[in-house]
């Protein structure tokens, strides 16, 4: 005789016992848009597809999910060193870079951050305008620059309404997750 499960086994001391489940419970409800279910499903679509994030909505709910490192290493650039060495005639002194988008501390700005990282695109194609520059008006709509992930260009939205008062990274710079894009004056 071979042994079998018949049934649930009794629970230890401490330990509680399962509540009772049948094939009915789950069988008549249809999986709603946020359930485990889905959710499970969902990750497996972007790992089938190679996808960083998804973004859905059914009326007031909302569901984002991030998959990766939200954190890449950086990368540093090796900066070619002259064969001969300075001497003191020789050396340049570079004064330190002034901060080009200094703001007057007074204001309160909001932020546009990087919703993923990536490679940033202030214009849609090359030679073209940028989405937007200093002291362009926006509202929550507005395409403020793209975001190019595994060759998936990202249109990245203000999401605030206001005046851009900084554009805080250059053109096809790499950004990291959370590092802000712009700066915008709600009362502009």
């Amino acid at each position: 005789m071979s042994p079998r499960s018949e049934g649930p086994k009794p629970a230890r001391k401490g330990e509680q016992q399962p509540a009772p489940t049948s094939a009915t419970d789950d069988a008549g409800k249809a999986p709603g848009p946020f359930d485990v279910r889905t959710v499970k499903s969902l990750v497996a679509l972007m790992t089938q597809h190679d996808l960083s994030e998804i973004d859905l909505r059914d009326g007031h709910q909302r569901l984002r999910l991030r998959r990766g490192n939200s954190q890449k290493p950086t990368v540093a650039l090796a900066v070619p060193v002259p064969a001969t060495p300075l001497t003191a005639a020789s050396q340049v002194t570079v004064p330190p870079k002034p901060e080009s988008n200094a703001l007057p501390p007074s204001k309160t700005l909001l932020e546009i951050k990087s919703p993923t990282p990536g490679t940033f695109y202030s214009s849609a194609k090359p030679g073209e305008p940028p989405f937007v520059k200093v002291g362009s008006k926006v509202i929550a709509e507005t395409v403020v620059c793209l975001i190019e992930a595994m060759k998936i260009f990202n249109e990245i939205q203000a999401e605030v309404a206001g005046v851009i008062v900084d554009v805080a990274v250059e053109n096809q710079q790499p950004v990291e997750y959370g590092q802000v894009l712009f700066r915008v004056d709600p009362a502009g």
